[in-house]
């Protein structure tokens, strides 16, 4: 069931696939896997390639989390995420006079960046759990050699730099970094960060452990202070990833898998209950009955984030408790399919890219690795050469708040990569990027390729939608691709919606991707056309 007629087919292979938002990640994967990688060691090669050649959407500094998954067992977790800096409290950011944490600049850099960590974590598990044998050299090779030798610059890149200059030009080692002789670099000029190459470099031959205990760790620690971040040499050395138990939803094709808070997964698996119980197999996934009953299980979903969401050393309620049956079947039972709830607003902008991975033994990897906002805090290290990300400007200075600032305490996070194993066999990889939208957007794309039958490339492709704000967005609107039919823009302001018309293909809903791998191993994949990405096969 195609999208629209120019909706291109989905790349197939039999070996091997991987999918990111910037076609070089995914070919730097697919040459992992050929050599003889496994999926994980593919993934940490991705990761460190779309840091440098996708650098407004996510960087080294930033975080990331993992769901991996081997035949026969269900996926595992893998947190890396950064926590405040033990120096991050409240009354120091009152007594400089604010209300709220600043987006930008050093005060926003207060948490520890803890993506790397994540690699280091999945290396070490590779090697454990599935022989992965390839160097850290090889891994980072790709990434070392397009930030020291220059990639062209992406229109997206080039478009998100003009849209922010006037708030980062002035931020700590912004504009040195993103900026050719002052202005926004053009789409295709080369883009070199000499000295992002020297810290990868530094990282294949010492260890990954470097960033955090090591030679590396004191020149980010003193870079930090440099800038007037909060972050201290101590807060790197105490940082460690964390391998959890996956939250998973026991759907009427199978289960599917999201990572715990303090990410959002939970909303998107609640989301997804709630379909399985109101949505009818014939209905039209382009049409104004699909999106709002996905609108409507959103905004409930939203509704248990809001009210429980946070570091989970802070949180009263057990995650998996709210995906019971007994939960699920009341929560759909308060959605109208005649009348739109009264909604909020969203959680704000988010940067992110999603990637997956699966290799030749059919082990798959869900990943997505993020500095938060556009270019995160905007503040690039001295010697260093790493953007570090904002994440901690999601706490806030209210005490009383669900997520205030705490010494150590973990931010909360919109990212959540997800991944089904279905009852037929086939396994699902799928995420997207972008806030308030990676469970929308998650929703589409699985009710598309698992209720409606849908190739991956198709459910991709296809119309999407989103409620609240993502990167780049200020409005709460329930915005609309204009490929869809200007009925369904119409049924859906008929039922108590604030409908807002986008482009055809429009980037704020983020950046998508899904592979599915069949039970005799072959392989579908579709990249986002919002996106640079591509699909590598082999």
């Amino acid at each position: 069931m195609p999208a629209s007629p120019f909706t291109p087919a989905p790349v197939r292979g039999r070996h091997a696939m991987a999918v990111a938002p910037h076609a070089l990640a995914s070919q730097s994967a697919l040459a992992i896997m050929r050599e003889g990688g496994n999926a994980v060691e593919a993934m940490i090669a991705a990761a460190a390639t779309i840091a440098v050649v996708y650098p407004h959407m996510n960087s080294i500094g930033g975080d990331g989390f993992w769901l991996v998954s081997r035949p026969g067992h269900p996926p595992a977790a893998l947190e890396a995420c950064g926590a405040a800096a033990a120096a991050a409290d409240i009354d120091g950011y009152r007594r400089q006079g604010l209300d709220a944490i600043p987006f930008r600049g050093g005060l926003a850099a207060n948490t520890v960046a803890g993506t790397v960590s994540g690699w280091s974590a999945a290396y070490d598990w590779s090697r454990e759990h599935l022989g992965g044998r390839l160097p850290l050299e090889r891994l980072l090779e790709d990434a070392i050699a397009y930030a020291r030798h220059g990639m062209p610059v992406t229109t997206s890149q080039a478009a998100c730099t003009a849209a922010k200059l006037e708030e980062l030009r002035s931020i700590p080692g912004f504009a040195e970094t993103f900026l050719d002789n002052g202005r926004p670099p053009a789409p295709g000029a080369l883009f070199r960060q000499p000295r992002l190459a020297a810290t990868l470099e530094q990282l294949a031959s010492a260890g990954l452990e470097d960033f955090y205990r090591g030679d590396l760790a004191r020149v980010i620690a003193r870079d930090l202070a440099a800038v007037g971040s909060p972050l201290a040499a101590a807060d790197l050395e105490r940082h460690r990833p964390v391998w959890k138990k996956a939250l998973v939803l026991h759907h009427s094709q199978g289960k599917v898998y999201n990572v715990p808070p303090p990410t959002q997964g939970l909303v998107s698996l609640l989301i997804l209950g709630q379909l399985d119980r109101v949505l009818d197999g014939s209905a039209d996934p382009f049409g104004a009955d699909y999106v709002h009953l996905c609108v409507e299980a959103t905004k409930l979903a939203f509704r248990v984030r809001d009210s429980h969401i946070t570091d989970p050393a802070y949180m009263d309620v057990d995650p998996q408790a709210l995906l019971e049956p007994e939960r699920l079947d009341a929560m759909a039972r308060e959605i109208s399919p005649s009348r739109a709830a009264l909604w909020g607003k969203g959680r704000g902008p988010a940067d992110t890219i999603w990637m997956g991975v699966v290799d030749p033994q059919g082990v798959a990897v869900s990943f997505i690795q993020s500095i938060y906002h556009e270019f995160g805090s905007g503040v690039v290290l001295a010697e260093s050469g790493i953007n570090w990300q904002n994440r901690g400007c999601s706490f806030s200075l209210d005490p009383r708040s669900r997520n205030p600032l705490m010494p150590g305490r973990k931010p909360f996070h919109t990212l959540n990569p997800a991944m089904a194993q279905l009852d037929d066999g086939r396994t699902l990889v799928y995420g997207n990027m972008g806030g308030d939208g990676q469970p929308q957007t998650q929703s589409a794309v699985f009710t598309r390729i698992v209720q409606f039958g849908m190739d991956p490339q198709a459910a991709v492709a296809a119309p999407r939608w989103l409620l609240g704000r993502t990167w780049g967005q200020t409005s709460d609107t329930l915005k609309l691709e204009s490929r869809f039919a200007p009925s369904v823009a119409e049924a859906l302001r008929s039922r108590g919606h604030e409908v807002e018309i986008l482009r055809p293909y429009d980037e704020t809903m983020g950046h998508a991707g899904a592979i599915l791998r069949h039970p005799d191993g072959t392989l579908e994949g579709g990249a986002d056309p919002r996106s640079d990405g591509g699909v590598a096969a082999w």
